[in-house]
């Protein structure tokens, strides 16, 4: 059974949750694999790669090739490459299931920061009118060329044009591979792109709507809040908005912890816990996310760890302040970011129209780890609830 929620509530004061929490573990540690060296000034630093297990069912070349230092874009392009048609053929609904006849196109731009930004879109076979653009987000260490590329591809074959970028320092994108030195970077570099992409020729006049999955869902917050008005609506899966209350951090910690990112804010001294094994039900799909190369999985560098964890103290203290049309789905069991949570920027947004659509037993990857039938069902909320807003317009 689902629950849907689009009623409209006055701000409630935040919750005492049981659980909620970023990607990690706020305690740096050192660990038996880590190595750290640096120098008096602690500017300059290397933090040797932990052994990443190796993938059943390929070839000796292409384990060795996935195994390489990924912290610069060129390697990671050089991965992606070798490992898009087996990523292709994985038994996945998402994959299999992915229309033929998309339109797609790859392209870097250059930022502001002079930083080469992969991006991509995928639009709907020649003669189906385009409804509007949706604008992904992805979430934290993931790339928008795995799980994505299905996602998009089915969303596109109901009249959408789908649009997405890899963040800095992810993916494809140039950046110190997880390495996020300020997270509004992050967000301006959203709007710098996508302002670029509303002006295609394709969806220009059209209805644009932000697209964000767990970080991504801060990301794209953010980028609204920024910039409310340049938005028609905003559509999250399972956002990472805020921390439970006992598990942020005391104060003397918070301040340990900033205080060595800025000695060293490169460094992968934050552990990271098993998101596979948390965010996906179903096992068969689990066992699939080691595919997913390109992903950042080793510890969270220091800085990275910092600014996630301003920038849910920000969303908390602002989420009063969306307005725009939102759509929240999330899974009812999600132990990566507490449905809750999801409730609570439901319930304090000022926006009028808004839908919270909850999951039962949906774990975190509600959009790649689930039974195939819930997949299909949050898919079909998804572009049902754009529909009804663009026919709306």
């Amino acid at each position: 059974m689902e629950a849907t929620f689009t009623t409209t509530f006055r701000p409630l004061p935040p919750p005492q949750l049981p659980s909620s929490h970023l990607p990690f573990t706020l305690l740096p540690t050192l660990t038996k694999n880590s190595t750290l060296t640096h120098s008096r000034t602690y500017k300059k630093m290397t933090i040797m790669a932990l052994n990443k297990p190796r993938l059943e069912g390929v070839s000796d070349e292409l384990n060795s090739i996935a195994s390489q230092n990924m912290d610069f874009a060129p390697a990671r392009r050089r991965v992606r490459a070798a490992f898009v048609d087996v990523q292709e053929q994985l038994d996945h609904i998402l994959f299999k299931m992915a229309p033929k006849d998309i339109r797609m196109e790859e392209w870097y731009e250059i930022n502001e920061k002079g930083q080469e930004i992969f991006c991509k879109c995928w639009l709907p076979k020649p003669g189906v009118r385009i409804k509007g653009a949706l604008c992904f987000c992805h979430g934290y260490g993931d790339t928008c060329t795995f799980f994505f590329e299905g996602i998009a591809k089915h969303i596109a074959a109901f009249g959408y044009g789908v649009y997405a970028i890899d963040h800095p320092g992810f993916g494809l994108s140039e950046g110190l591979h997880g390495y996020v030195p300020e997270f509004d970077g992050i967000v301006d570099n959203v709007i710098e792109q996508y302002s670029r992409i509303k002006g295609r020729p394709e969806i220009v006049g059209l209805p644009h709507f932000l697209f964000g999955q767990s970080m991504g869902g801060a990301i794209a917050l953010k980028t609204l809040l920024k910039e409310p008005h340049a938005w028609d609506g905003i559509v999250l899966v399972a956002p990472m908005v805020k921390i439970a209350e006992e598990l942020t951090p005391p104060l003397p910690l918070q301040k340990l912890l900033i205080f060595l990112s800025r000695l060293m804010p490169k460094a992968k001294l934050v552990p990271q816990k098993d998101l596979a094994e948390l965010a996906f039900r179903e096992f068969k799909k689990r066992n699939m996310t080691p595919f997913n190369v390109i992903s950042y999985s080793d510890p969270t560098r220091l800085k990275t760890a910092v600014e996630l964890l301003n920038a849910t103290k920000y969303l908390e203290s602002n989420v009063d302040k969306v307005s725009s049309p939102i759509l929240i789905v999330h899974g009812a069991a999600d132990k990566v970011t507490d449905p809750e949570i999801s409730q609570y920027l439901y319930k304090n947004a000022s926006s009028i129209d808004k839908t919270l659509k909850l999951y039962d037993d949906g774990h975190h990857s509600i959009l790649e780890g689930e039974p195939d039938d819930r997949i299909l069902t949050v898919l079909t909320d998804i572009i049902s609830w754009l529909d009804a807003r663009c026919l709306a317009r």
